[in-house]
C-alpha cells in the first residue's frame, strides 16, 4: 500500500527521458567518487575531528562554532564534507525517483535503491568513525564502503543505459567474465592493503596531543610493499584478460574501457610510486584516493560491457512473403 501511494506521488513528475536518467547515474558516480577524495582531504589536513560529534558538529549545534580547541580551518574542511553528504543523498534520491517515474525493470529499480541505502550506511559508518575518534579501522571500512558504492553505481548507470526490452547479449565467453570478476576481487585487496598502508601511515585525521587517534601498530614498510605487490598481480591479471579478449574477439566499447582501465592503473601506480619517494605528500594522497576511485568505476564498467541487454530489432519481411 505504502509503494503505491508513493508510485501515485513520483506519477506526479516529468517523465524523464533515458538521457535524463543517465546524467543523474552519471552524477551518483561522480558524488559517491568525489565524497572519497574530500575524505581524504579532511585527514590530510588533519581536520578528521573539526567536527568532534555527530550527527552535530559540536554539542549542541549542527554548524561549526567558534571554538579555541578547533582551528577554523579544520571546522571549515569536516563540515564541508558533511555538506557533501546532502550532495550524494539527493543525487541518490533523484534516480531512485528518475527510474521509478520511468517505470524501469526490476534489476534497474533494485541498483537504484541501493544508492540511498548505501548513502545511509556511509553516513552510520561516518558518525562511528567521528565518535571512535578516527580509529584507524573504521576510516579504512569507511574508504573501502565507498569505493563499494562507486563500483556499484557504475554498475548501476550501465544498467539504465540498456534498453528494458532487450534481450541478453553476452561480449565473452564465460572463462573471460570470470577472469574480470577476478581481477575485481584483485582490486579488492589492493584497496584492502592500501588503507592498512594509511593506517600505519603518517595522516591520521587529526594533530591532537591530548587525545592522539590509535594507530596500525606494524612497520609501515612491509605493508607498502603488500600492497605494490597486490597491485602488480592485479595489473598482470588485466593484462593476461587483455589477451583473452582480443583472442576472441571484442566490441569497440569493450575494447575502450580495456585501455582506459590499462591506463589508468599504470597511471595510479606511478603515483604510488612517487607517494613513496616522497614522503607520502597530502595533496598526493588525494590524488591516490581519486585513482583508487577511477580504478574501480574503470573495472566496474569493463565487467559490466562484458553482458549487456541489446535491442534487437524485429527483421523485415521477404516481399515474396509481403504480397502472398
Amino acid at each position: 500500500m505504502l509503494y503505491r501511494a508513493f508510485l501515485r506521488l513520483v506519477d506526479l513528475l516529468p517523465l524523464p527521458s533515458l538521457r535524463v536518467q543517465r546524467l543523474i547515474a552519471i552524477a551518483v558516480i561522480v558524488s559517491q567518487a568525489g565524497i572519497a577524495v574530500t575524505g581524504a582531504v579532511v585527514r590530510v589536513t588533519a581536520s578528521g575531528l573539526g567536527c568532534p560529534t555527530w550527527p552535530q558538529c559540536f554539542p549542541g549545534s549542527f554548524t561549526p562554532i567558534g571554538v579555541s580547541e578547533v582551528p577554523v580551518l579544520h571546522q571549515a574542511v569536516e563540515f564541508s564534507n558533511r555538506l557533501l553528504t546532502f550532495a550524494v543523498t539527493l543525487c541518490a534520491a533523484l534516480i531512485v525517483l528518475a527510474v521509478t517515474r520511468a517505470r524501469r525493470r526490476r534489476e534497474v529499480l533494485v541498483y537504484a535503491w541501493l544508492m540511498p541505502g548505501g548513502t545511509v550506511l556511509q553516513a552510520v559508518i561516518g558518525g562511528i568513525t567521528v565518535r571512535t575518534g578516527l580509529l584507524w579501522w573504521t576510516v579504512s571500512i569507511h574508504l573501502l564502503a565507498s569505493m563499494l558504492m562507486v563500483w556499484i553505481a557504475v554498475v548501476m548507470f550501465a544498467k539504465v543505459s540498456e534498453p528494458d526490452d532487450g534481450i541478453e547479449a553476452v561480449q565473452a565467453p564465460a572463462p573471460l567474465r570470470w577472469l574480470t570478476a577476478l581481477s575485481g576481487v584483485a582490486l579488492a585487496g589492493v584497496l584492502i592493503a592500501g588503507t592498512l598502508v594509511t593506517g600505519a601511515g603518517p595522516h591520521a585525521g587529526d594533530k591532537s596531543i591530548e587525545r592522539p587517534v590509535e594507530r596500525l601498530q606494524v612497520e609501515i614498510v612491509p605493508l607498502v610493499h603488500l600492497h605494490s605487490q597486490l597491485l602488480v598481480g592485479y595489473l598482470a591479471l588485466l593484462i593476461g584478460l587483455a589477451f583473452g579478449l582480443f583472442a576472441v574477439g571484442i566490441t569497440p566499447t569493450v575494447r575502450t574501457r580495456l585501455f582506459v582501465l590499462l591506463g589508468l592503473v599504470c597511471a595510479q601506480s606511478l603515483v604510488g610510486v612517487v607517494q613513496y619517494f616522497t614522503d607520502v605528500p597530502g595533496a598526493l594522497v588525494a590524488i591516490h584516493v581519486g585513482g583508487a576511485a577511477a580504478c574501480t568505476a574503470a573495472t566496474a564498467a569493463l565487467w559490466a560491457s562484458l553482458r549487456t541487454r541489446e535491442r534487437v530489432s524485429a527483421p523485415s519481411l521477404n516481399p515474396a512473403v509481403q504480397s502472398a
